[in-house]
């Protein structure tokens, strides 16, 4: 049995100008170490676990940025569904020697994102834990477009979330528009949820292009935003609370941006 089910997301990587500035960053932010190879490409680890990767980037032209990758049990018929949809099938497949097999597409808002089938590297090897990998979504001003063909090529159903998080009664719009992502075959909802779609506003300048936002777990969210900021990074959006936790959206020293997830305290239950 594969270790991670179809279509869920299972790796995550930054492309950036100086690799080893990205080491030094994220080795302090996060506490990782890392495992270089013979290539400018470096495994991230977080206890001893593959959390992630940085590479340093081959064509200047290249975006600064943290890329997600979705399972797949076959990627050729992945990038024919691609195809089929309305995206753009950036990357054919190729084939990372014993790993695996990986692809670059964009969703039809213009969104890039990575596919992989697993070889002898399945994925994290940690997630939803301090250090790690916890959550993805899609940034979009095509939210229609884009959710038909996340359905369609990677069966996901949506759950349309309200401002206080809670799914939307079906009675009116939600107040926050916001769609979670449920696995096929499953029921869909916050439980089940693998990642979301957001809705970039009029708010932001109109040249900004469509992408995904990548989160990593943290013990204290506002500790985390001040580390960085240490570090030579940036704050995007200073922490604030959700119903999931509190969260806040960063840029290392070169430009990547990603996202940081404290998650809530549970509840002691009263005696």
């Amino acid at each position: 049995m594969a270790a991670f089910a179809q279509s869920a997301p299972c790796w995550v990587d930054a492309q950036l100008p100086d690799l080893e500035a990205g080491k030094r960053f994220y080795g302090e932010l996060f506490g990782w170490t890392f495992r270089t190879g013979d290539g400018p490409y470096a495994d991230a680890l977080s206890d001893g676990k593959l959390v992630a990767a940085l590479a340093a980037k081959q064509d200047g032209r290249m975006p600064t940025a943290w890329g997600i990758y979705f399972a797949t049990d076959d990627i050729v018929e992945s990038v024919a569904r691609i195809r089929e949809a309305g995206g753009q099938v950036i990357t054919d497949p190729v084939r990372a020697g014993r790993a695996g097999v990986l692809a670059q597409a964009a969703d039809p808002g213009g969104a890039v994102f990575g596919l992989w089938q697993a070889g002898d590297r399945e994925g994290f090897q940690k997630q939803n834990e301090p250090g790690s990998f916890c959550w993805t979504e899609v940034h979009t001003r095509q939210k229609d477009r884009v959710d038909a063909f996340y359905e369609e090529v990677f069966g996901f159903q949506g759950t349309d979330v309200d401002a206080f998080g809670a799914g939307g009664s079906g009675t009116a719009e939600p107040a926050a528009d916001f769609r979670m992502w449920s696995p096929e075959g499953t029921e869909p909802g916050p439980d089940t949820a693998v990642g979301g779609r957001s809705v970039i506003t009029d708010a932001f300048p109109a040249e900004m292009p469509s992408y995904f936002l990548n989160y990593f777990a943290v013990e204290d969210c506002n500790a985390a935003a001040g580390h960085a900021v240490r570090l030579g990074g940036r704050i995007s959006a200073p922490p604030f609370d959700i119903p999931y936790g509190r969260t806040a959206v960063l840029q290392d020293d070169q430009g990547a941006v990603f996202a940081v997830l404290q998650p809530p305290v549970p509840e002691k239950r009263a005696e």
